[in-house]
């Protein structure tokens, strides 16, 4: 087993560093708040007062930290302690671009450097569930990929271009996040119909949001919104939506509402509703730029 070190132990840092330390890694430990990391130690890990001490002699050091400004901070702070040969593995959710010039940057240092985004709970990262993503020069992906598969439930290598899992993260997160609002939306409008949101809820397994996903998705990355549903018929449900809220506040559907009337105002209303994604599609936004110049 290897000497790791974690640099960040918040909610999911703590969680790895638990699990690392359990797996039998020999695991210390940086946190800049010190009260939230000296519950590790009973896992037998160690804490750092300074991320130069945590990462002397680590194999690998895994970054789990806010953004990118407490990243680099981070880093440069540990690179008094850092061995010649240890792999810097960044969890964190970062910005694309700088995380392709933190890499660049850290590659003509000489330091071999990972971005290894999650998409997983604290508890998953305990059990060993979810997902990481991982992006970075092969070689060094393939110098670890073994301890990182024994951190997750399914990893996926993205190649080498450096911010590909900084980018899929945050599509990801995207989904994840606009879902949630969705369903809070949902909760809403049972609220205002005397509807159980658990019963709401339960409604959902009805609807095969997996196909609705992959079949609606790929139409629209396509640009093909030939109509099923249109986009003026989707526009009154949204109306009957928000009269049926009464005025509570509404996460996602008053945007919606609004992309639509703009759409339906440029002519889309026959449509297919999905046309909600036609400034996606490659050239649109450059077209809009020179539209607007």
């Amino acid at each position: 087993m290897a000497n790791i070190a974690f640099l960040g132990t918040g909610l999911l840092g703590a969680a790895f560093a638990e699990a690392a330390a359990k797996r039998g890694d020999t695991v210390t430990v940086w946190n800049r708040s010190p009260d939230k990391a000296r519950a590790l130690a009973q896992f037998g890990i160690r804490l750092a007062a300074t991320p130069a001490d945590a990462v002397r002699d680590a194999a690998r050091v895994h970054l789990v930290l806010k953004d990118d400004a407490v990243v680099d901070e981070v880093i440069a702070a540990a690179r008094a302690g850092l061995a010649a040969d240890a792999v810097l593995i960044d969890h964190s959710t970062t910005l694309p671009p700088l995380t392709a010039e933190r890499a660049q940057r850290l590659a003509a240092d000489g330091l071999s450097y990972l971005h290894c985004p999650v998409f997983m709970t604290p508890a998953a990262a305990r059990n060993v569930q979810g997902s990481m993503l991982a992006a970075g020069p092969q070689a060094v992906f393939e110098s670890v990929r073994d301890e990182l598969a024994r951190m997750t439930g399914r990893l996926e290598y993205q190649g080498e271009r450096s911010d590909l899992a900084a980018v899929n993260k945050l599509l990801g997160n995207a989904l994840i996040i606009s879902l949630s609002a969705a369903t809070a939306d949902v909760l809403t409008l049972a609220q205002a119909s005397d509807v159980d949101g658990e019963a709401a809820i339960r409604l959902f397994g009805l609807l095969d949001l997996n196909t609705i996903v992959a079949t609606r998705g790929a139409n629209m990355a396509r640009g093909r919104f030939a109509p099923s549903f249109e986009l003026a018929m989707a526009r009154k449900d949204v109306g009957l939506m928000l009269a049926t809220a009464g005025g509570r506040p509404l996460a996602v559907l008053p945007c919606v509402a609004d992309r639509m009337d703009r759409l339906i105002a440029e002519g889309h209303g026959g449509d297919d509703f999905t046309v909600l994604a036609i400034d996606a599609l490659p050239g649109r936004a450059q077209e809009d730029d020179h539209g607007a110049a």
